[in-house]
């Protein structure tokens, strides 16, 4: 049987191609892919040819073909011999996958779903690890003021992920008055325009200064509008990719005077195999997500705005590149 996958095969380039099905050694699960989501920051920059797309390496030129699609969700096909905590024929959701319709991982990054829990649902799993990651980093209390700065894909989530930590009240800023709109309805008790000459004034007006916040765009002076907000020794995940570092910031007035922390909340740095306070693995939280699902807390699904099938892939990442306000959507390989 061929493997149908989604490559970027150049600048602007996407192609579906035919691959071998790949084994599954003594430690792997091979997975049928039902859903894959897009994260289009990441995405937007593989495909355009970003060479600020690893945060392993350093490239000096874009290097192709690249692959995207890390969280996803299916049914598992075969398992190696020293797999223990997923059978043939679970419904599992995935990390660290691929947009291709068979994808072969370690078994540490495939869970479980259990009964009534979906599909859909599932493969959004490890993109909503990342707020919640920055959240936890963040350390923040009950009752505590935030601000999230950007609401694309995990930038919504972090809205509905710092309702149910307690955060009060919840900003949510965005340029866009339909992305506004949309934060408002996820959990958001205020959204605001951060190019509005009168912003930082706004929110302190709302806070008296925020405590918490998460900068989701990736972009410079989204980070200086978003200190222009905080209140003495607040914290600032840097959760959106800041992947290039052509702007300046006035660390002197803006961080060092009023003690503010600035904290890398890339899901790369984070334990592997043990969590601890503020420090979770990607395992534990994608369980704990599934935890706050089952019972009702969260629902990251009905954020989904579109579903398309694989043959429309070069269609939705032409889509991806023209537009800034990308919504949520995922490949259904099914069709």
């Amino acid at each position: 049987m061929d493997n149908r996958s989604i490559v970027f095969t150049a600048p602007n380039q996407v192609e579906i191609i035919r691959e071998n099905l790949p084994v599954p050694g003594p430690e792997m699960v091979l997975v049928q892919t039902v859903f894959s989501s897009i994260s289009s920051g990441t995405e937007r920059a593989n495909l355009t040819g970003d060479i600020n797309v690893s945060i392993h390496e350093r490239f000096d030129h874009a290097v192709f073909p690249r692959r995207c699609g890390y969280s996803s969700s299916g049914i598992v096909v075969r398992t190696g011999e020293k797999v223990s905590t997923v059978r043939p024929g679970d419904r599992v959701a995935m990390s660290w996958s691929q947009h291709t319709q068979f994808n072969c991982l370690r078994e540490r990054d495939v869970y479980r779903l259990e009964d009534g829990i979906s599909l859909s649902e599932g493969a959004l799993w490890h993109i909503a690890t990342f707020p919640l990651a920055a959240i936890r980093k963040c350390g923040l209390e009950i009752g505590e003021s935030a601000l999230v700065m950007g609401q694309g894909v995990l930038g919504q989530m972090a809205v509905v992920l710092l309702r149910q930590a307690g955060a009060a009240p919840i900003i949510a800023a965005d340029p866009v008055p339909e992305k506004r709109e949309q934060a408002c309805c996820l959990g958001a008790d205020y959204a605001l325009d951060p190019l509005a000459s009168d912003f930082a004034r706004k929110v302190k007006a709302l806070t008296g200064g925020i405590q918490v916040a998460l900068e989701v765009t990736g972009n410079g002076s989204a980070l200086d509008g978003v200190l222009d907000c905080m209140a003495p020794m607040g914290r600032v995940a840097l959760l959106g990719c800041t992947r290039h570092s052509d702007f300046s910031i006035d660390y002197y007035h803006k961080v060092h005077g009023p003690g503010i922390v600035l904290i890398g909340a890339n899901t790369d740095a984070r334990p592997k195999e043990e969590s601890s306070h503020g420090l979770w693995t990607t395992r534990d939280d994608v369980f704990a997500l599934q935890k706050l699902v089952k019972l009702g807390r969260i629902a990251f699904a009905p954020m989904v705005e579109r579903i398309y099938a694989v043959d429309e892939a070069a269609e939705v990442y032409g889509m991806l590149a023209s537009q800034n306000a990308f919504p949520l959507v995922q490949f259904d390989w099914r069709r």
